[in-house]
């Protein structure tokens, strides 16, 4: 522990040009200590862009189709935590297969808060990609204690206008989270002889009444037919609705 009247002598040699490693064999500071304090005592000012729920006139993301999509991630396999200062922490966390989508969402999120800086936490067979910024909570409402399936997830109306415009990338995020496509097959008689029959299917998975909910209301405004497989399974399954899918959704890559 050091008194304030160190701290502010060290900051002074520190303002004068002199490196850390100097001011540190000069007073016996560590280097480490002497970067906290600059931070405490001197923080740097930094201009970054105001938020677009925090102004006098709330308005939406400027980019919406990125925010449509970071949306979906975050509904599907996102989430938000505090940090000290009042900032918080975005992390959606992928899987290290795709590593297409992974760079997909670090894209969105740059362009959602195009200020703030995102950063890979690699963990075993995924990656978390995380982002900083006191306004994630402004820009997702959704945002609370717990688990998502134990609390109430609805969308507010300026939520709701981005995804009716941009709902392919709604639904592009939701399945590159919580989603796959797969290839199902099965045989058949055929004039005696067994053949192989493959198709293709979408799933999406989530616990969540309410994110399914959102999902499937999604899906019918864009005319893609859809079926529960179980309480938390909704399988797309009908040629001209894969169709729909293969069109602005895809398999992961």
């Amino acid at each position: 522990m050091y008194d304030m009247s160190t701290r502010k002598r060290t900051l002074a040699l520190v303002a004068q040009g002199h490196s850390l490693n100097s001011v540190s064999k000069a007073t016996g500071v560590s280097r480490a200590a002497i970067r906290s304090w600059q931070i405490d005592i001197e923080p740097r000012k930094r201009a970054g862009l105001p938020c677009p729920r925090c102004g006098d006139t709330p308005g939406p993301p400027g980019d919406q189709a990125a925010y449509s999509y970071l949306l979906g991630l975050y509904l599907g396999d996102g989430c938000i935590n505090a940090h000290r200062r009042g900032v918080y922490f975005i992390r959606i966390v992928l899987d290290n297969a795709w590593p297409g989508i992974i760079d997909a969402c670090e894209a969105a999120m740059r362009a959602v808060r195009p200020d703030n800086s995102v950063c890979r936490v690699k963990k075993q067979g995924c990656v978390a990609v995380t982002a900083s910024s006191k306004h994630w909570p402004c820009l997702f409402p959704q945002h609370g204690p717990g688990t998502k399936h134990k609390r109430k997830i609805a969308l507010e109306p300026w939520q709701q206008t981005i995804v009716d415009s941009r709902p392919w990338e709604f639904i592009r995020g939701l399945i590159h989270s919580d989603g796959c496509r797969i290839t199902n097959w099965t045989t058949r008689l055929v004039g005696g002889e067994e053949k192989r029959y493959e198709y293709p299917r979408y799933f999406f998975t989530n616990l969540s009444d309410d994110i399914i909910q959102l999902f499937t209301d999604v899906l019918d405004a864009r005319g893609v037919e859809w079926k529960k497989a179980n309480s938390r399974n909704i399988s797309i399954a009908r040629r001209a609705s894969v169709a729909l899918m293969d069109a602005h959704v895809g398999p992961k890559y």
